[in-house]
């Protein structure tokens, strides 16, 4: 009997089902972060949070434990490594499932599985890069300058000679508009 043995099977075959939690926990563990389904993403959850919790001791064995589920060298040495120091302080709960919609094709509920230590914005409160990069002031001015001494040496005579050459080049390339015509239309 089978009493109280209730898990995700993910509609595959045991061998099949343990080569995908393999692979995408060695994917989890190098990228610290991927987008999957959410059932495969909490099935993700169950296999890769012991194993994390064994990395935080560091021995031979621990490493040929890991090394049995994962079956790359590189995970593991990612895992004990950088993953293993940055987590040592915390209980459980080593990652987070974050909902994003439906995929397009079959509309499965996607999500990004992600380590919590490892996002950077949501563990330090900092904005993102791209939040604290200046927007341009106006709207002709789409080149990216990456030093702000550049944008202070402009000279006046610059910007008015790069403002007529804008609308020279605006003029030159507005399409032609095609002469209308009642052909089609209902009367």
């Amino acid at each position: 009997m089978r009493h109280n043995k209730n898990y995700n099977h993910l509609g595959r075959q045991a061998g099949h089902r343990k080569a995908l939690m393999s692979n995408m926990a060695s994917s989890l563990i190098l990228h610290k972060r991927i987008e999957t389904t959410v059932a495969k993403a909490k099935a993700l959850r169950m296999f890769v949070e012991p194993l994390v919790t064994k990395s935080k001791e560091d021995t031979t064995h621990s490493r040929r434990v890991v090394f049995s589920y994962l079956k790359q060298k590189e995970a593991v040495t990612e895992l004990f490594r950088t993953i293993a120091p940055k987590i040592a302080e915390r209980n459980g709960g080593y990652t987070r499932i974050l909902k994003t919609g439906f995929r397009l094709g079959d509309a499965a509920d996607m999500c990004i599985i992600e380590f919590v230590d490892f996002n950077e914005p949501y563990t330090l409160g900092v904005v993102p890069a791209a939040a604290t990069e200046a927007k341009p002031k106006t709207r002709r001015s789409r080149k990216k300058t990456t030093d702000a001494v550049e944008d202070a040496t402009v000279v006046e005579s610059e910007k008015q000679a790069s403002k007529a050459a804008a609308k020279v080049n605006a003029k030159a390339a507005a399409p032609k508009m095609a002469k209308k015509t009642n052909v089609g239309k209902k009367m």
